[in-house]
């Protein structure tokens, strides 16, 4: 008789109702940070591109600054070392209006689209993806 009063006193462990807290307090946090890494993580797939057609970018300006040179260069043509290669750059258009510089996405996981544009010139400086 008295082992049994001896564990009714001593009670060690937590009751059903305590660990159901914890663990809805955990799955809530855990909730909110898997999103907050998949939103971290997709934004780290699309800089190479968005770096390479800036890149490509400054090279023209610093390209079109010479006096001699008139005709618009291919992405070859350019002193720049692009992170995705420069078979994903294509630069277009009329260097006398405006000049459009698309990259392809070569890892294709950014979310926010496959290619990458910059407008130069003709009064426009738009920049997004596609």
């Amino acid at each position: 008789m008295e082992s049994s009063a001896y564990f009714l006193k001593n009670k060690n462990g937590f009751t059903l109702i305590e660990v159901m807290v914890v663990v809805a307090i955990i799955g809530s946090l855990a909730a909110i940070a898997i999103v907050n890494m998949i939103n971290y993580r997709n934004k780290t797939y699309c800089p190479l591109a968005e770096n390479d057609a800036q890149n490509a970018k400054a090279a023209l300006s610093a390209y079109f600054s010479i006096p001699a040179h008139t005709t618009l260069p291919s992405s070859t043509d350019l002193k720049v070392a692009f992170n995705n290669g420069a078979p994903n750059v294509i630069i277009s258009g009329d260097p006398d209006t405006s000049i459009t510089i698309d990259v392809t996405d070569s890892t294709n996981r950014c979310p926010r689209g496959d290619v990458f544009t910059i407008h130069m010139g003709g009064g426009s400086g738009v920049v997004g993806w596609h």
